[in-house]
C-alpha cells in the first residue's frame, strides 16, 4: 500500500469506523475524540491535536464539513476545502481516523462513537462542552488542553488579509 493510500484510508464515515472501533475497543485501547473545523492546519493544531493523543491509544478527529463551517463561521469560511483538511489530518501520524460531520455540533457522531476520553481546548469548562454527558455517562473523562499561546487560524487569516 502506497502512503497516499495509507493516508486515505483514515478518512472514514460512521459505518466504516465501527469495525475499527470493535477491534479497537477488543484490544483494550482508550479511544480519544476531539473535533473542529481546523481550517488552516497550524503549529498550535499540531501542538493540541498530539496532546490529545498522547492521553489514549487511538485519536478520532471530528471534522466540520464545509457547510458545517460555512454555518457556524459564515460564507467566508472555510478557506481550505474539507478534502484537503481531512487528508492534511490524517496525514498526522498520530491521528488514526478522521470523521466529516456536516451538523453544526458533533453530537450525534459523539453517541455514535462513544470515545473514552473526549479532549476540547481549555477555552471550554467541561460541563460545556458538547458530548460531555455521553462520555460521562459511559465512565469515560472529560480533558480540555491549554492553546499554544500566539497561534490561531483567525490570526492567521487576519495576517493574510493585511499583508494581502
Amino acid at each position: 500500500m502506497q502512503y497516499l493510500d495509507i493516508i486515505k484510508s483514515k478518512i472514514v464515515t460512521k459505518e466504516e469506523i465501527k469495525p475499527l472501533l470493535a477491534q479497537w475497543n477488543f484490544k483494550g485501547n482508550k479511544i480519544v475524540f476531539t473535533n473542529g473545523c481546523f481550517d488552516i492546519i497550524h503549529q498550535g493544531h499540531i501542538d493540541y491535536l498530539s496532546k490529545a493523543k498522547d492521553l489514549g491509544d487511538k485519536l478520532v478527529i471530528g471534522l466540520n464539513s464545509d457547510n458545517s463551517i460555512s454555518r457556524i463561521k459564515g460564507d467566508s469560511r472555510p478557506i481550505v476545502d474539507e478534502v484537503s483538511r481531512a487528508t492534511l489530518l490524517a496525514a498526522l501520524n498520530f491521528t488514526d481516523a478522521i470523521i466529516l460531520f456536516d451538523e453544526d455540533t458533533p453530537y450525534e457522531l459523539i453517541k455514535s462513537l462513544q470515545p473514552d476520553i473526549l479532549v476540547k481546548g481549555a477555552d471550554y469548562q467541561p460541563e460545556d462542552i458538547i458530548g460531555a454527558d455521553v462520555v460521562l455517562a459511559k465512565g469515560g473523562t472529560i480533558e480540555t488542553i491549554e492553546f499554544l499561546e500566539g497561534h490561531s487560524t483567525s490570526k492567521i487569516i487576519e495576517k493574510i488579509r493585511i499583508k494581502g
